[in-house]
């Protein structure tokens, strides 16, 4: 898309027809302190050529995935993403598609919806899931606030293993006043047991757990699970979608809503978005989740067709009886979640999950070797923190020498290992942070 600025004469127009006498007076609610003082130092005008030119090279200043092994993750993982997903999502079919108020000109997008619902629920366990939320944190934020709506407590219970971002998402839902969140200190990178149990009682309408936590550590579920159902509230999990194909099942750990990052499913990192959020829940909670869900039927001629069920968002129903004012949902990056899990299979997802947890304990081996220690000794799914003096500056040697490292913890490295990685990769790695290299 080009870019064609006003001129000076349609500016004027444009002013005078909203009643202003300059751009600083149409602007004069914004502070001076935000202002930008002058001109853009962008320089005299040149030619597309020029232009194209200079972006390009600006460009390919910045390193990607592509150029480096990566094995920064803390929510965000590079998993490889096979060649189909973007010739299929490019079809404009797909492409252009937008709300498919229309069942009947709209049943290829319904059916994709159908079929990204259904994995979904394959994955968790649970009984419905819905079209998808912006991401991982808005899910969880958007999961406890309908876990509030229908318990008779306020009180979020929740460790601080919590991914840090979801838990400011989490804040500022919470400035409603419709929950009070209460975080609970870790033990040796796991929830604290005791002191969580000792907090759930009548009061709590939901204890969240992520699994496996930020810190890559798997959490003790069960427990929190029969407590916070004994005092009638709900056990909120927030889960990593590529995980479940090794791990038990959050519906079968007592789980009533289960969110999560999908970007792990087909999706590229994207320097950070869009990503998508999952969302799925008992059958209790079928017409008070947020967004809506796409249902399967039968046409006047018995054939299967898809029609938009149930929609509990604001611009549907009365505004006070709204469980959300979530709107555009992330639709795209749901059909290639649904592609992607399409393309692996059962089988092929299984085996994705081994390999990064293989990956994963090859490292961990090989990094004690080396004389390093990890922050943690818990079990693990694919990521783990690995105790360091001066993880930044780690980093930056990893960087010299063709490596993008890990997230700082400030006094460790937190590394994630996905299906990508090689040993040889590893092997440089912990050649690096062992500071042989």
């Amino acid at each position: 898309m080009k870019y064609t600025p006003n001129s000076p004469a349609v500016i004027k127009a444009m002013l005078d027809s909203a009643g202003f006498s300059s751009m600083d007076e149409l602007f004069a609610d914004i502070p001076d302190a935000v202002k930008l003082k002058g001109e853009l130092s962008l320089g005299p005008g040149r030619g597309e050529m020029e232009v194209g030119r200079e972006l390009k090279a600006l460009a390919a200043r910045n390193l990607n995935t592509e150029d480096y092994p990566c094995f920064l993750g803390a929510g965000a993982y590079d998993h490889y993403i096979p060649a189909a997903i973007d010739q299929l999502l490019l079809r404009s079919e797909f492409y252009t598609a937008y709300t498919p108020y229309q069942p009947e000109i709209s049943q290829g997008i319904l059916q994709s919806i159908f079929e990204y619902q259904s994995m979904i629920c394959l994955l968790t366990g649970m009984d419905v899931a819905n079209a998808s939320m912006y991401d991982g944190g808005s899910a969880l934020a958007e999961a406890c606030a309908l876990a509030c709506a229908n318990a008779k407590g306020k009180k979020v219970l929740l460790p601080d293993t919590i991914h840090p971002e979801y838990l400011q998402v989490l804040k500022t839902y919470a400035i409603s006043g419709r929950m009070e969140i209460v975080t609970v200190a870790s033990e040796e990178g796991v929830c604290g047991q005791e002191q969580m149990l000792a907090l759930i009682d009548k009061d709590t309408a939901a204890v969240v757990i992520q699994q496996p936590n930020f810190f890559g550590n798997l959490e003790q579920v069960q427990n929190l699970a029969e407590a916070v159902h004994q005092n009638k509230g709900f056990l909120v999990m927030a889960v990593d979608p590529i995980s479940l194909a090794v791990l038990k099942p959050p519906a079968e750990l007592g789980a009533d809503i289960v969110v999560g990052e999908g970007q792990a499913l087909g999706n590229s990192l994207s320097f950070g978005g869009p990503y998508l959020g999952f969302f799925a829940a008992s059958k209790k909670f079928l017409r008070k989740i947020p967004g809506r869900i796409v249902g399967q039927t039968t046409d006047l001629e018995g054939k299967r067709a898809f029609v938009l069920t149930l929609q509990a968002r604001e611009q549907h129903i009365r505004r006070e009886k709204a469980s959300s004012n979530i709107c555009s949902n992330e639709a795209l990056n749901a059909l290639a979640a649904t592609i992607y899990l399409t393309l692996v299979g059962r089988a092929g997802l299984h085996a994705i999950a081994t390999r990064c947890h293989q990956l994963a304990v090859y490292a961990a081996r090989e990094l004690e070797k080396a004389g390093l220690k990890l922050k943690y000794q818990q079990p693990f799914f694919r990521e783990f923190a690995v105790l360091l003096d001066d993880p930044a500056g780690a980093n930056r040697r990893l960087l010299e020498n063709g490596i993008i490292g890990g997230y700082d913890l400030k006094d460790a490295m937190l590394l994630a290992f996905t299906e990508k990685r090689s040993k040889a990769e590893i092997d440089r790695l912990v050649a690096v942070l062992g500071g042989k290299a």
